[in-house]
Protein backbone atom coordinates (compact mmCIF):
# COMPACT_ATOMS: atom_id res chain seq x y z
CA UNK A 1 0.00 0.00 0.00
CA UNK A 2 1.20 3.49 -0.94
CA UNK A 3 2.90 5.30 1.80
CA UNK A 4 0.81 8.37 0.62
CA UNK A 5 -2.01 6.41 2.79
CA UNK A 6 -2.10 7.08 6.61
CA UNK A 7 -3.71 4.23 8.92
CA UNK A 8 -4.66 5.77 12.34
CA UNK A 9 -3.39 3.60 15.12
CA UNK A 10 -6.80 2.30 15.98
CA UNK A 11 -7.52 1.27 12.34
CA UNK A 12 -4.05 -0.62 12.42
CA UNK A 13 -4.54 -2.33 15.33
CA UNK A 14 -8.01 -3.35 13.96
CA UNK A 15 -6.72 -4.72 10.69
CA UNK A 16 -4.27 -6.33 12.48
CA UNK A 17 -6.62 -8.37 14.78
CA UNK A 18 -9.74 -8.80 12.54
CA UNK A 19 -11.92 -6.29 14.18
CA UNK A 20 -14.29 -4.91 11.91
CA UNK A 21 -14.18 -1.23 10.81
CA UNK A 22 -16.67 0.92 9.35
CA UNK A 23 -15.30 3.65 7.28
CA UNK A 24 -17.06 6.77 7.16
CA UNK A 25 -16.91 10.37 4.44
CA UNK A 26 -15.41 13.68 5.77
CA UNK A 27 -17.52 16.01 2.87
CA UNK A 28 -20.62 15.80 5.88
CA UNK A 29 -17.92 17.46 8.40
CA UNK A 30 -17.10 19.88 5.77
CA UNK A 31 -19.48 20.73 3.88
CA UNK A 32 -22.86 18.78 4.61
CA UNK A 33 -23.50 20.86 7.96
CA UNK A 34 -22.68 23.68 9.90
CA UNK A 35 -20.20 23.82 12.97
CA UNK A 36 -21.14 22.83 15.86
CA UNK A 37 -23.93 20.25 14.53
CA UNK A 38 -21.29 18.53 11.94
CA UNK A 39 -19.09 17.45 15.02
CA UNK A 40 -21.75 16.44 16.81
CA UNK A 41 -23.35 14.59 14.24
CA UNK A 42 -19.95 12.79 13.20
CA UNK A 43 -19.56 12.35 16.96
CA UNK A 44 -22.49 10.28 17.42
CA UNK A 45 -21.74 7.85 14.27
CA UNK A 46 -18.31 7.18 15.92
CA UNK A 47 -20.58 6.02 19.54
CA UNK A 48 -23.51 4.08 17.13
CA UNK A 49 -20.28 2.06 14.99
CA UNK A 50 -18.24 1.61 18.49
CA UNK A 51 -21.88 0.74 20.13
CA UNK A 52 -22.10 -2.42 17.60
CA UNK A 53 -17.98 -3.38 18.37
CA UNK A 54 -16.44 -2.22 15.04
CA UNK A 55 -14.22 0.33 14.48
CA UNK A 56 -14.65 4.05 12.99
CA UNK A 57 -12.24 5.32 10.18
CA UNK A 58 -13.25 8.80 8.99
CA UNK A 59 -11.45 9.39 5.58
CA UNK A 60 -9.96 12.77 4.88
CA UNK A 61 -6.91 14.19 2.97
CA UNK A 62 -4.38 16.68 4.76
CA UNK A 63 -0.76 17.21 4.74
CA UNK A 64 0.08 15.53 1.71
CA UNK A 65 -1.67 12.24 3.49
CA UNK A 66 -4.65 9.99 2.41
CA UNK A 67 -5.81 9.54 6.23
CA UNK A 68 -7.69 6.20 7.60
CA UNK A 69 -9.22 6.74 10.42
CA UNK A 70 -8.39 11.04 11.83
CA UNK A 71 -7.68 12.73 15.18
CA UNK A 72 -9.87 15.22 17.32
CA UNK A 73 -7.85 17.55 15.87
CA UNK A 74 -7.75 16.93 12.07
CA UNK A 75 -11.46 16.66 12.47
CA UNK A 76 -12.03 19.93 14.21
CA UNK A 77 -9.94 21.72 11.13
CA UNK A 78 -12.27 20.11 8.95
CA UNK A 79 -15.25 21.49 10.81
CA UNK A 80 -14.48 24.73 11.23
CA UNK A 81 -11.61 25.69 8.21
CA UNK A 82 -13.05 27.62 5.36
CA UNK A 83 -11.72 26.25 1.51
CA UNK A 84 -11.45 22.87 2.50
CA UNK A 85 -11.61 21.05 -0.90
CA UNK A 86 -14.26 18.52 -1.47
CA UNK A 87 -11.87 15.76 -3.21
CA UNK A 88 -13.09 13.22 -5.11
CA UNK A 89 -10.91 10.68 -7.63
CA UNK A 90 -10.44 13.72 -9.82
CA UNK A 91 -9.31 16.01 -7.07
CA UNK A 92 -7.54 12.91 -5.14
CA UNK A 93 -4.00 14.05 -7.13
CA UNK A 94 -3.93 17.90 -6.76
CA UNK A 95 -5.30 17.23 -3.17
CA UNK A 96 -2.46 15.46 -2.31
CA UNK A 97 0.51 16.50 -4.03
CA UNK A 98 -0.53 20.54 -2.95
CA UNK A 99 -0.71 18.90 1.03
CA UNK A 100 -4.63 20.34 0.98
CA UNK A 101 -7.10 19.85 3.63
CA UNK A 102 -9.96 18.20 2.01
CA UNK A 103 -12.94 16.38 2.95
CA UNK A 104 -13.56 13.66 0.82
CA UNK A 105 -16.86 12.18 -1.22
CA UNK A 106 -18.02 9.03 -1.74
CA UNK A 107 -15.65 7.98 -4.34
CA UNK A 108 -12.75 9.90 -2.56
CA UNK A 109 -13.61 7.35 0.36
CA UNK A 110 -14.10 4.22 -1.64
CA UNK A 111 -10.89 5.00 -3.09
CA UNK A 112 -9.04 5.00 0.50
CA UNK A 113 -11.77 2.27 1.79
CA UNK A 114 -10.70 -0.55 -0.81
CA UNK A 115 -6.71 0.52 -0.55
CA UNK A 116 -6.96 -0.12 3.23
CA UNK A 117 -9.00 -2.93 3.38
CA UNK A 118 -12.06 -1.67 5.01
CA UNK A 119 -15.34 -3.28 3.58
CA UNK A 120 -17.99 -1.64 4.58
CA UNK A 121 -18.53 1.99 4.05
CA UNK A 122 -21.24 4.49 5.61
CA UNK A 123 -22.67 7.41 3.66
CA UNK A 124 -26.04 9.76 3.22
CA UNK A 125 -26.85 8.84 -0.17
CA UNK A 126 -24.69 8.02 -3.68
CA UNK A 127 -24.28 10.63 -6.44
CA UNK A 128 -25.31 9.68 -9.75
CA UNK A 129 -27.00 11.10 -12.78
CA UNK A 130 -28.17 14.19 -12.57
CA UNK A 131 -31.09 15.40 -13.87
CA UNK A 132 -31.05 16.82 -17.80
CA UNK A 133 -27.86 14.76 -17.48
CA UNK A 134 -28.49 14.38 -21.86
CA UNK A 135 -27.55 18.02 -22.15
CA UNK A 136 -24.72 18.52 -19.64
CA UNK A 137 -23.19 14.86 -19.05
CA UNK A 138 -23.13 15.43 -15.49
CA UNK A 139 -22.89 12.04 -13.87
CA UNK A 140 -21.14 11.86 -10.61
CA UNK A 141 -17.63 9.43 -10.35
CA UNK A 142 -19.47 7.84 -7.38
CA UNK A 143 -20.68 5.73 -9.85
CA UNK A 144 -17.35 4.75 -11.31
CA UNK A 145 -16.22 4.04 -8.36
CA UNK A 146 -18.80 1.93 -7.07
CA UNK A 147 -17.84 -0.23 -10.23
CA UNK A 148 -14.07 -0.60 -9.29
CA UNK A 149 -13.74 -0.53 -5.37
CA UNK A 150 -14.45 -3.57 -3.19
CA UNK A 151 -16.76 -1.94 -0.28
CA UNK A 152 -20.15 -2.68 0.48
CA UNK A 153 -22.07 0.76 0.87
CA UNK A 154 -24.74 1.45 3.28
CA UNK A 155 -26.83 4.45 2.33
CA UNK A 156 -30.59 5.71 2.42
CA UNK A 157 -30.39 4.83 -1.39
CA UNK A 158 -29.13 7.59 -3.98
CA UNK A 159 -29.51 11.29 -3.10
CA UNK A 160 -33.43 12.55 -3.96
CA UNK A 161 -32.05 15.49 -6.49
CA UNK A 162 -30.62 13.04 -8.86
CA UNK A 163 -32.37 11.35 -11.99
CA UNK A 164 -33.49 7.95 -10.08
CA UNK A 165 -33.91 5.79 -12.81
CA UNK A 166 -30.88 6.71 -15.20
CA UNK A 167 -28.96 6.06 -12.05
CA UNK A 168 -30.12 2.58 -11.89
CA UNK A 169 -29.39 2.02 -15.23
CA UNK A 170 -25.98 2.91 -14.97
CA UNK A 171 -25.68 1.04 -11.93
CA UNK A 172 -26.42 -1.88 -13.66
CA UNK A 173 -24.66 -1.18 -16.77
CA UNK A 174 -21.34 -1.32 -14.37
CA UNK A 175 -22.30 -4.66 -12.37
CA UNK A 176 -23.00 -2.94 -8.89
CA UNK A 177 -25.67 -5.26 -7.19
CA UNK A 178 -28.07 -3.06 -5.55
CA UNK A 179 -29.84 -4.49 -2.37
CA UNK A 180 -32.93 -2.92 -0.67
CA UNK A 181 -32.64 -3.93 2.87
CA UNK A 182 -35.80 -4.73 4.71
CA UNK A 183 -37.32 -3.28 1.44
CA UNK A 184 -38.02 -4.32 -2.45
CA UNK A 185 -38.18 -0.80 -3.31
CA UNK A 186 -34.86 2.10 -4.34
CA UNK A 187 -35.50 4.74 -1.04
CA UNK A 188 -35.15 8.03 -2.53
CA UNK A 189 -33.08 9.70 0.52
CA UNK A 190 -35.72 11.74 2.35
CA UNK A 191 -38.11 9.25 1.60
CA UNK A 192 -38.63 5.11 1.86
CA UNK A 193 -39.68 4.91 -1.83
CA UNK A 194 -39.19 5.74 -4.96
CA UNK A 195 -41.72 3.53 -7.50
CA UNK A 196 -38.42 1.69 -8.55
CA UNK A 197 -38.46 -2.08 -7.89
CA UNK A 198 -34.97 -3.90 -7.33
CA UNK A 199 -33.93 -6.72 -8.18
CA UNK A 200 -32.53 -8.26 -5.10
CA UNK A 201 -33.64 -8.11 -0.91
CA UNK A 202 -32.11 -8.62 1.73
CA UNK A 203 -33.66 -8.90 5.47
CA UNK A 204 -30.70 -9.27 7.42
CA UNK A 205 -27.07 -8.05 7.64
CA UNK A 206 -25.80 -11.86 7.59
CA UNK A 207 -27.53 -12.20 3.93
CA UNK A 208 -25.39 -9.17 2.83
CA UNK A 209 -22.42 -10.42 3.88
CA UNK A 210 -22.55 -13.62 2.16
CA UNK A 211 -23.39 -11.53 -0.95
CA UNK A 212 -19.93 -9.76 -0.39
CA UNK A 213 -18.44 -12.81 0.60
CA UNK A 214 -20.24 -14.67 -2.86
CA UNK A 215 -18.87 -11.70 -5.06
CA UNK A 216 -14.92 -10.96 -4.16
CA UNK A 217 -14.94 -14.70 -3.76
CA UNK A 218 -15.39 -14.99 -6.95
CA UNK A 219 -12.70 -12.48 -7.68
CA UNK A 220 -15.99 -10.17 -9.22
CA UNK A 221 -14.50 -6.31 -8.48
CA UNK A 222 -16.52 -3.82 -7.57
CA UNK A 223 -19.21 -2.77 -4.78
CA UNK A 224 -22.71 -3.60 -3.35
CA UNK A 225 -24.87 -1.10 -2.58
CA UNK A 226 -26.96 -1.61 -0.03
CA UNK A 227 -30.05 0.46 0.04
CA UNK A 228 -31.78 1.35 3.43
CA UNK A 229 -35.05 3.55 3.76
CA UNK A 230 -34.60 6.79 6.23
CA UNK A 231 -36.35 5.59 9.52
CA UNK A 232 -40.57 5.87 8.69
CA UNK A 233 -40.63 8.66 11.70
CA UNK A 234 -38.58 11.36 9.68
CA UNK A 235 -39.54 10.17 6.26
CA UNK A 236 -40.47 13.60 4.43
CA UNK A 237 -43.52 14.31 2.16
CA UNK A 238 -42.57 12.99 -1.81
CA UNK A 239 -44.50 15.93 -3.45
CA UNK A 240 -42.96 19.00 -1.13
CA UNK A 241 -39.72 17.34 -1.13
CA UNK A 242 -39.71 16.83 -5.20
CA UNK A 243 -41.27 20.11 -5.78
CA UNK A 244 -38.48 22.08 -4.10
CA UNK A 245 -36.25 20.24 -6.30
CA UNK A 246 -37.70 21.43 -9.25
CA UNK A 247 -37.98 24.60 -8.11
CA UNK A 248 -33.83 24.58 -6.82
CA UNK A 249 -33.54 23.25 -10.23
CA UNK A 250 -34.91 26.36 -12.14
CA UNK A 251 -33.05 28.85 -9.78
CA UNK A 252 -29.49 27.14 -10.28
CA UNK A 253 -30.04 27.36 -14.01
CA UNK A 254 -31.37 30.99 -13.62
CA UNK A 255 -28.11 31.84 -11.66
CA UNK A 256 -25.65 29.44 -13.92
CA UNK A 257 -24.59 27.09 -10.30
CA UNK A 258 -23.55 23.93 -12.18
CA UNK A 259 -20.87 21.39 -11.35
CA UNK A 260 -20.30 20.27 -8.14
CA UNK A 261 -21.48 23.54 -6.80
CA UNK A 262 -24.91 22.64 -7.57
CA UNK A 263 -25.76 19.70 -4.55
CA UNK A 264 -25.25 21.85 -2.10
CA UNK A 265 -27.26 24.59 -3.68
CA UNK A 266 -30.23 22.61 -3.95
CA UNK A 267 -29.86 20.85 -0.53
CA UNK A 268 -29.39 24.00 1.00
CA UNK A 269 -33.06 25.48 -0.87
CA UNK A 270 -34.93 21.86 0.11
CA UNK A 271 -33.22 23.04 4.21
CA UNK A 272 -34.76 26.60 3.57
CA UNK A 273 -38.12 25.35 2.17
CA UNK A 274 -38.90 22.42 5.10
CA UNK A 275 -37.56 24.62 7.92
CA UNK A 276 -34.32 22.91 8.65
CA UNK A 277 -36.64 19.52 8.77
CA UNK A 278 -34.63 18.20 6.07
CA UNK A 279 -31.54 18.45 8.06
CA UNK A 280 -32.94 16.31 10.96
CA UNK A 281 -33.59 14.08 8.22
CA UNK A 282 -29.95 14.19 7.03
CA UNK A 283 -28.71 13.38 10.74
CA UNK A 284 -31.61 10.68 11.50
CA UNK A 285 -31.01 8.56 8.07
CA UNK A 286 -27.11 8.26 8.39
CA UNK A 287 -27.32 7.83 11.59
CA UNK A 288 -29.30 4.61 11.15
CA UNK A 289 -26.99 3.87 8.12
CA UNK A 290 -24.35 3.54 10.38
CA UNK A 291 -26.20 0.99 12.68
CA UNK A 292 -26.84 -1.16 9.78
CA UNK A 293 -23.40 -0.44 8.33
CA UNK A 294 -21.75 -1.65 12.02
CA UNK A 295 -23.69 -4.83 12.33
CA UNK A 296 -23.06 -5.44 8.36
CA UNK A 297 -19.30 -5.06 8.80
CA UNK A 298 -19.77 -7.93 12.30
CA UNK A 299 -21.20 -10.47 10.10
CA UNK A 300 -18.49 -9.86 7.46
CA UNK A 301 -15.81 -10.32 9.72
CA UNK A 302 -17.43 -13.37 10.92
CA UNK A 303 -16.87 -15.11 8.09
CA UNK A 304 -13.89 -13.83 6.81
Amino acid sequence: MTNLILLSDEVKSALKKGKPIVALESTIISHGMPYPENVKTTKKLEEIIREEGCVPAIVAVADGKLHVGISDLLLERLATESGVLKVSRRDMPVALASGALGATTVSGTLIAAHRAGVRVFVTGGIGGVHRGADKTFDISADLEELAVSNVAVVSAGVKAILDLPKTLEVLETKGVPVVGYQTDELPAFYTRKSGLKLTSRADSPNEIASMMKAKWGCEIDGSILVANPIPKEFEADSKMINASIDEALAMADKKGVSGKNITPFILAHISKVTGGKSLAANVALVENNARVGAQLAKAYSLLT
